[in-house]
C-alpha cells in the first residue's frame, strides 16, 4: 500500500510540472497585456519620463515577452517573485506571510463542513419515506443556493452587530500579542502558552469558518444521502438484513464505509474550491490571509504579487488533490493493484 501511495504522489508531482509552467505562463502573459505598466507604478508620482525608461529597462520590460518570461522564470526557481509593487517588498515573503491564515481558516471551515455535511447526509437518509423527507431536501437545497459570501454577510450581521456574541474583524483581538513561530496563530498561541490568544483566535474563526462550511456542506450532504441509497440496493445489504443485523448495525458496518469513499473524493474537490473561495469571505471579516491580500493586490495592480498569489492558490490544490487521492487508495484497497 504504501509503494503505491507513494508512486501516486510521484506521478501526481511529475505530472505538476507541466500544469504548473503552463498556469505561469499564462498568468505572466494575461498580467503583461493589461494597460498597466509597473514601471510607472514602482515610481514616485514626479518621476519624468527618462526616470521610467530605465527602470522600465532594470525591470526588463523593455525585452520580448518570451524573454521577460524566461527571465521571471529562472527568478521564481530560486524564490524570488519580484518585488510587490505596492508594499515594495518581496511578493514571495507577503504570500508566505498570510498563507498560514488562509489554510487555517480553509481548514477550520473544511471540519465544519464534513461535520455538517456528514451529518447532515444521515438525518436526510434517515429521513427517507416520512413525512419530513421533503421538507429536509427543499431544505437541503435552499442551504445549497447561499453562497459563502451571502452566508458572510448574514452571519456577520445576526451574531456580531446584533447579537454581539462573536468578533467579526481581524484575527485576534487587537490588544493581544500576536506570536508568530510558524505563522499559524492557533498553533504559536499554544507553543507559548498563550491560551487568551488562543481563545481569541477561535472566536474570530467562527463566523468565518462557519460562512464557508455553510455553504460547502449541501454538496457533501446531498451527495452522502445519494451514495446510500444506491448502496441500500444491493444484495450484500438484502443478505444482512437476512442474518438479522439491524437498520444501525447495516448502515455503520457496511453502508457508510462504502458510501464513504464517493463522499471522500468529493470533499477533496470542495476542499480545493472551498480553499479558493476564501477570498470573498476574508474581504468580508478583514481576515489577513492570500484572499484579503489579493484584493489589495488587484486594486493597486500590483502584478508581480497577484502572480504569486495565482500561483499559490494553484499549487495548494494539486496539493490537496494529491492528498486526497492518496487517502482514497488507502480506504480503497481495490485501486492498490493499479
Amino acid at each position: 500500500m504504501l509503494a503505491t501511495v507513494v508512486k501516486l504522489i510521484a506521478r501526481r508531482l511529475l505530472a505538476a510540472v507541466p500544469i504548473l509552467l503552463v498556469v505561469s505562463a499564462l498568468l505572466f502573459c494575461v498580467l503583461r497585456l493589461l494597460p498597466v505598466d509597473p514601471a510607472a507604478m514602482s515610481l514616485p508620482p514626479t518621476a519624468t519620463i527618462a526616470q521610467i525608461e530605465a527602470k522600465r529597462r532594470e525591470m526588463g520590460l523593455d525585452r520580448p515577452l518570451p524573454e521577460q518570461y524566461a527571465m521571471w522564470l529562472k527568478a521564481a526557481l530560486h524564490g524570488d517573485f519580484g518585488r510587490s509593487i505596492q508594499f515594495g517588498r518581496q511578493a514571495g515573503g507577503l504570500v508566505a506571510a498570510s498563507l498560514p491564515a488562509t489554510i487555517e481558516l480553509a481548514a477550520a471551515a473544511m471540519i465544519l463542513a464534513a461535520i455538517l455535511g456528514f451529518g447532515g447526509g444521515l438525518l436526510l437518509f434517515h429521513l427517507r419515506g416520512t413525512l419530513f423527507e421533503s421538507i429536509a431536501d427543499l431544505g437541503s437545497i435552499l442551504l445549497l443556493s447561499i453562497p459563502e459570501f451571502l452566508w458572510g454577510l448574514i452571519l456577520l450581521f445576526v451574531f456580531g452587530v446584533v447579537l454581539h456574541a462573536l468578533p467579526f474583524t481581524g484575527e485576534v483581538s487587537p490588544n493581544l500579542p500576536q506570536p508568530d513561530i510558524t505563522g499559524f496563530i492557533l498553533l504559536d498561541s499554544l507553543l507559548v502558552g498563550r491560551f487568551d490568544v488562543f481563545l481569541s483566535a477561535c472566536r474570530h474563526l467562527i463566523l468565518p469558518a462557519f460562512a464557508l462550511g455553510l455553504a460547502f456542506s449541501p454538496t457533501i450532504m446531498r451527495v452522502l444521502r445519494s451514495s446510500l441509497f444506491d448502496i441500500y440496493h444491493e444484495d450484500y445489504i438484502q443478505q444482512a438484513r437476512l442474518r438479522g443485523l439491524s437498520e444501525t448495525q447495516i448502515l455503520l458496518r457496511h453502508a457508510l464505509k462504502n458510501a464513504i469513499l464517493p463522499t471522500l473524493t468529493l470533499a477533496g474537490v470542495q476542499f480545493g474550491i472551498l480553499f479558493s473561495g476564501t477570498l470573498l469571505v476574508e474581504v468580508i471579516y478583514s481576515y489577513p490571509g492570500m484572499g484579503n491580500l489579493m484584493v489589495d493586490a488587484v486594486r493597486n495592480a500590483d502584478l508581480p504579487l497577484i502572480q504569486a498569489i495565482a500561483l499559490t492558490y494553484c499549487i495548494v490544490v494539486l496539493i490537496i488533490n494529491t492528498l486526497v487521492d492518496a487517502l482514497h487508495i488507502v480506504l480503497n484497497p481495490k485501486l492498490r493493484t493499479h
